[in-house]
């Protein structure tokens, strides 16, 4: 949706336009024509900002968000030996349908220059050799498609990785690494100063690690990146974490919990004090839950703090803050300030040390509801962590409230869905028995252009939630095994594991068995 100032520069534009006989097309509402933006040449398209839109008797209507433009419509006409008719449109708009339909063309294009131009990375380039390289058009026009091509697959991560003769460009899309381009050698050196300069690091220093953010909008919407870059023995390799404020934020409904777990979790999270952790390795979805708890449990009532490593996403109505070790502002004297200050829910980004969980359980017996994460093979591993840690296991017992572990697996491509009969052996690996099958609706994905021929789009949670009830307690005053703990809660409390969460999502053709094997422990090997 155009901006105010932006409607305001387009009626201007077409009232340029109509002084000279050209007419406004709003893109808006009007689709253009695949097959006809294809006859334009993607780099020429891009150049100039030129759209072929449709044909109407024998004449090409083509787009220009500028009576500047109008040279280069003669151009394409030229170019394409066909007759032309320029007409007006919202330049962001233009650019927008060009980046959609040209991207791949484009980095193919740029990826299949001469490879053997390749040069040795040298440390004593000169630092105006490398800013002019990192302004040149090549250069510029691939960082941008490579952000614009991340954001349209819903890539996680972008990862630019040098070796000995070339450079990979891979997108981490639904916790899965795909390869995208592979660019010139000879651009290695610029790509990387090309990021530097927009994350504002320092382009002369290629021997230590580095990091910076990077502030973008793409199709109008406002996308964060968090960059790190590392010196490796082929030059320097760059990881970019994609933040994208409107997809972020998700409702607890939309995590993916089964209705018994949801309510459960919901009387979980309604209680005055106490800690409540969510467990899972790095990527499994743990900071979007707690994002989603904080949500369900605002209300203009409470005042609620969160520390965290680093602010990810900013949620409306909530103090955040940033953690920076550098100057002294670690979670632990974070968390002894946040105290102070009145809180009524404190979150945690993560529990890391003994510090940290012995201020975070006082908050918690001192009258807090205290949120955070740890990293944890299941539930029950939770509480035999903190006790690694050096925590004595009465103030564990006398604070812990309940904790979730979660992994996420990938669904299964609505799209291109298909029945499916998985092999027997892996049905019994998660524990899928002959009855489960007569009512099963199991599926697979063939693969197609939606989900870039994998089968699977988008991802879901499988939970398992362990609550502390009095036996619990006392079996950590005893300091007994996760595993006994996890053996109880399975057979009295009813716990479903998280490879018992994942067989149901199987069963109800959600994802696949392979699927959950991967990600979630075996129960038994």
């Amino acid at each position: 949706m155009a901006t105010n100032l932006q409607q305001i520069e387009n009626a201007k534009l077409a009232e340029r336009g109509r002084a000279i006989g050209l007419d406004f097309i709003d893109l808006e509402s009007f689709r253009p024509d695949p097959a006809v933006i294809a006859l334009a040449p993607g780099d020429f398209a891009l150049r100039c900002q030129v759209l072929p839109i449709r044909e109407e008797n024998g004449t090409l209507l083509v787009a220009i968000g500028s009576l500047e433009n109008l040279q280069a419509v003669d151009d394409l006409g030229v170019l394409l030996g066909r007759s032309v008719r320029p007409v007006l449109a919202d330049p962001s708009l233009i650019r927008s349908h060009i980046e959609e339909h040209f991207l791949e063309q484009i980095l193919s294009g740029l990826s299949g220059e001469d490879q053997a131009a390749a040069t040795d990375i040298d440390e004593s380039t000169d630092l105006a050799d490398l800013q002019k390289m990192a302004g040149e058009t090549a250069v510029v026009q691939m960082v941008n498609l490579i952000f614009a091509q991340a954001v349209r697959d819903g890539a996680s991560d972008i990862h630019i990785e040098p070796y000995e003769r070339e450079v990979k460009v891979r997108y981490r899309i639904d916790g899965m690494l795909q390869e995208l381009i592979r660019p010139p050698k000879r651009m290695q050196a610029a790509l990387i100063s090309r990021i530097k300069i927009l994350g504002e690091m320092n382009i002369a220093e290629r021997r230590l690690p580095q990091d910076g953010r990077i502030k973008i909008t793409i199709a109008g919407r406002p996308i964060d990146v968090r960059v790190s870059i590392v010196p490796t023995v082929f030059g320097e390799r760059c990881v970019m974490r994609i933040l994208d404020k409107t997809t972020a934020l998700l409702g607890l409904e939309e995590l993916g919990m089964s209705p018994d777990l949801l309510q459960r979790f919901r009387k979980v999270i309604s209680i005055p004090h106490g800690i409540i952790l969510v467990t899972g390795p790095t990527g499994s979805g743990k900071s979007t839950t707690l994002y989603a708890v904080l949500q369900e449990i605002w209300s203009p009532t409470t005042n609620i703090l969160t520390i965290e490593d680093p602010v990810e996403y900013q949620v409306p109505g909530i103090g955040q803050i940033q953690v920076r070790p550098s100057i002294g502002l670690t979670f632990a004297n974070g968390l002894r300030n946040i105290v102070r200050q009145d809180p009524d829910v404190v979150m945690v980004g993560e529990i890391r040390d003994q510090e940290t969980a012995e201020i975070a359980i006082h908050a918690a017996l001192t009258g807090h509801l205290v949120f955070s994460t740890l990293h944890t093979n299941d539930a029950p591993g939770a509480v035999t962590r903190l006790l690694d840690m050096g925590v004595e296991p009465y103030l564990v017992a006398s604070s812990l409230v309940g904790v979730l572990a979660q992994r996420l697996v990938r669904r299964v491509c609505e799209n291109c869905a298909v029945p499916d009969r998985p092999a027997p052996e892996l049905l019994q690996a998660i524990g899928i028995g002959p009855e489960d099958q007569r009512t099963a609706n199991f599926r697979r994905g063939e693969g197609c252009e939606k989900c870039q021929g994998s089968g699977f789009k988008g991802r879901i949670g499988v939970f398992e939630m362990f609550l502390v009830d009095e036996e619990i307690r006392r079996m950590t005053v005893d300091r007994k095994s996760s595993t006994v703990m996890k053996q109880y809660a399975v057979e009295k409390q009813g716990m479903r594991t998280l490879l018992g969460d994942g067989k149901n999502l199987v069963l109800q053709g959600r994802t696949t068995p392979e699927e959950v094997l991967r990600v979630c422990q075996r129960e038994a090997f």
